[in-house]
């Protein structure tokens, strides 16, 4: 039994793996009491044989999780960097670690469940998008604020663009509400679909779209692409490798 912590920008996930499934799951955002959220959420869970976290935060937050994980499981927690090669994926960037490790395991996932090759999206805090090939290649991609957070900084860049609510996605607004809102929203969503018509022919011409993170199915709903639902490719792609029998993790 392996514990499996994906540390992101909003949130900490968290799921049991008993060498074939997620069976328990779990999330906690970081504006909460973590600490306290995280030992009554593991406080029934039978003590798993590892801890194995993936991580895109700051040290400090890695550390109260790393306290909270050792409190209740009494195992030290070990932590995936991401490599330049690993479970059949060859990472694109030049410096591997500077790669987000959330991405390199979507990917991970999505090549050992055999839908290489594809385009790989997570909308969350910011947009991500990256091309797998079939034969695990990396072939790099892109970073955008998501729509959220383009909302959010429009909204804080100027003096005047201040709705009094929250605008609903349409095809052209006749108010700065809406205006605003859907055009965050179909920013993003356009630029999946640029990506993926860019990166198309070398994928072999009809790569399949993964869409993942917390608002990945909101944009789904907007992409003028087949997509497909991808939950949980970070927790799956990390017990992947943890179980993989590789050199990759370095314990706390």
């Amino acid at each position: 039994m392996i514990a499996l912590l994906d540390l992101g920008n909003t949130r900490a996930k968290f799921a049991l793996f008993d060498g074939v499934a997620l069976i328990e799951r779990g999330v906690v955002a970081w504006d909460d009491s973590v600490a306290f959220a995280l030992a009554s959420a593991w406080a029934d869970w039978p003590r798993p044989d590892r801890v194995v976290a993936a991580s895109v935060v700051d040290s400090v937050r890695e550390a109260m999780v790393d306290e909270a994980a050792v409190a209740a499981f009494d195992r030290p927690l070990e932590w995936l960097r991401t490599p330049a090669q690993a479970c059949g994926v060859r990472n694109a960037y030049a410096e591997p670690a500077r790669l987000g490790v959330d991405r390199f395991l979507a990917m991970v996932h999505a090549y050992r469940s055999g839908r290489a090759p594809c385009i790989l999206v997570s909308a969350g805090t910011a947009l991500t998008l990256d091309a797998l090939a079939a034969d695990g290649s990396h072939l790099g991609g892109l970073i955008a604020p998501g729509a959220q957070l383009m909302y959010q900084s429009v909204l804080g860049a100027t003096a005047r663009v201040k709705p009094d609510a929250v605008g609903q996605v349409v095809d052209a607004a006749d108010n700065t509400a809406d205006g605003l809102f859907a055009g965050c929203w179909h920013a993003a969503a356009a630029l999946v679909e640029r990506f993926t018509a860019r990166m198309a022919p070398r994928l072999g011409g009809h790569p399949r779209v993964l869409v993942g993170g917390g608002d990945g199915q909101a944009l789904a709903a907007l992409v003028a692409l087949a997509t497909e639902h991808a939950p949980d490719a970070v927790l799956l792609g990390l017990a992947a490798c943890a179980t993989d029998g590789e050199t990759l993790l370095a314990t706390s």
